[in-house]
């Protein structure tokens, strides 16, 4: 009997029977920027918070791992067979590097981590969803994190159901006073705010770092108020090694920071290998103890059973071929990055300079500018930039769940190389000086442009 395509009825999914994250604005945020960028391939690109491409070599991939298995016969004594089972099996929950990941927050931040306290993830991504999965226990519990906030804690924490408390940033990070505000209005509503969100360096999206000072108060803060916080640092290195403050997890002395790391920026992020340090205690129900570290495993072995090998060898040998050092393994790295820092920022003034409506912070490190528009940024606008000027920017409301930020963008150094900076910001120049004309009235605005050279 033939069926009439007609007659078929397929089965139908309602949004509103799914998970609440799918409907909101932040999880579109970069399915859209992503969508500009693959629409417009040739535009000069200010968006995209990749790491730079220029010393990519495939050779490389072979020579890591090639040196990890050296490591895993010379240090840890395996036979042939046990190296091909390390990295051809499934492996330990927690990681294969542990030890190496530990070793290099020695050489690099100070920090003393027991790798018995560290979790090898699949990505920053996943060492953020662990956290806050295990934090949330009821519906009382939520997050304080400053706004503007990376869209991965924020898509993170809805996937783990985690309401995101907002804090303001102020012009180095987050602002302590409102920090001690937010906690306390939230517990005397009945929230129970599990954690506290910070990246102390090169902040994404703003760019922002910490004094030292700050720093020390954010942790008396968070012992006085009992307080977990966590920090992510996956710009901290990319800086003058010399002017690097400490991390919050090297002045810790109380196991207050959960330290969220990830080789996405300093080693390969395809390779999608991140980390947690979670050294505190957990209590259980008997009085037996454990570390966060293995609660959070036992979390990992039902997400992703456990971070693939090959990609940890491969991250490991690179550790190893550094003396664990990812301040020199990206030495030649973190130059391009600080020349396209000091390019943009230079190329801003001479083309903007002169404008006092028009302002932009001055990070010193990381990969991040924001620029302050007396006008709206909207996805329209890059929208426009794209089709008409060939640029690209991220629009800074993304990063504030579409509740602020519409007179900022942002725009990363990372990937360009000095030309396409250069032309990048004459096009961004072009598109700003036509803003602002039909703000002000056709011919009445004030050329942007002649400030170059």
């Amino acid at each position: 009997m033939e069926i009439l395509q007609s007659e078929i009825v397929h089965a139908e999914l309602r949004a509103a029977t799914l998970h609440a994250s799918l409907t909101d604005v932040s999880m579109e945020s970069m399915n859209f920027l992503n969508q500009v960028a693959d629409t417009y391939p040739d535009a000069i690109s200010f968006a995209a918070g990749r790491p730079y491409e220029g010393f990519y070599d495939v050779a490389r991939l072979h020579a890591y791992l090639r040196t990890f298995c050296d490591h895993l016969r010379d240090e840890r004594h395996m036979s042939e067979t046990e190296v091909a089972r390390a990295l051809f099996q499934y492996g330990a929950t927690k990681g294969i590097i542990t030890d190496l990941v530990a070793r290099g927050l020695a050489v690099d931040e100070g920090i003393e981590a027991d790798p018995a306290g560290v979790v090898v993830t699949v990505g920053c991504q996943e060492a953020m969803f662990l956290v806050l999965r295990a934090l949330r226990a009821d519906d009382s519990d939520a997050l304080l994190a400053p706004i503007p906030a990376y869209v991965g804690l924020t898509g993170a924490a809805l996937l783990a159901d985690m309401p995101v408390l907002p804090v303001r940033t102020g012009d180095t990070g987050i602002d302590l006073d409102d920090l001690v505000v937010q906690l306390r209005r939230a517990r005397a509503e009945g929230r129970r705010v599990r954690a506290c969100y910070v990246t102390p360096d090169f902040a994404n999206p703003a760019g922002v770092s910490l004094p030292l000072a700050d720093r020390q108060r954010l942790l008396d803060i968070a012992a006085t108020e009992d307080l977990l916080l966590l920090e992510d640092n996956a710009y901290g290195l990319l800086t003058d090694a010399a002017g690097r403050p400490p991390t919050l997890k090297a002045l810790d002395q109380r196991q207050q920071v959960v330290y969220l790391g990830s080789f996405a920026k300093t080693a390969m992020p395809g390779a999608r290998v991140g980390y947690v340090v979670a050294d505190q205690r957990v209590t259980g129900v008997n009085g037996e103890t454990s570390l966060l570290a293995d609660e959070l495993a036992k979390l990992k072995s039902m997400l992703t059973v456990n971070t693939a090998p090959i990609a940890q060898a491969v991250i490991g040998g690179k550790l190893l071929d550094h003396g664990c050092s990812l301040v020199a393994a990206n030495r030649r790295e973190t130059e391009v990055y600080q020349r396209n820092l000091r390019q943009v920022l230079d190329g801003l003034t001479r083309r903007l300079g002169h404008r006092h409506d028009i302002t932009w912070n001055a990070p010193t490190g990381g990969f991040f500018i924001v620029l302050s528009l007396p006008f709206t940024v909207d996805d329209d606008l890059l929208a426009h930039a794209a089709r008409r000027y060939g640029v690209l920017f991220t629009p800074m409301h993304h990063f504030y769940g579409a509740s602020g930020g519409f007179r900022q963008l942002r725009l990363s150094i990372s990937t360009l190389t000095p030309d396409r900076i250069e032309e990048g910001l004459d096009r961004l120049a072009a598109l700003l000086d036509e803003r602002l004309n039909a703000r002000n009235g056709a011919g009445n605005g004030e050329p942007l442009s002649g400030g170059t050279s």
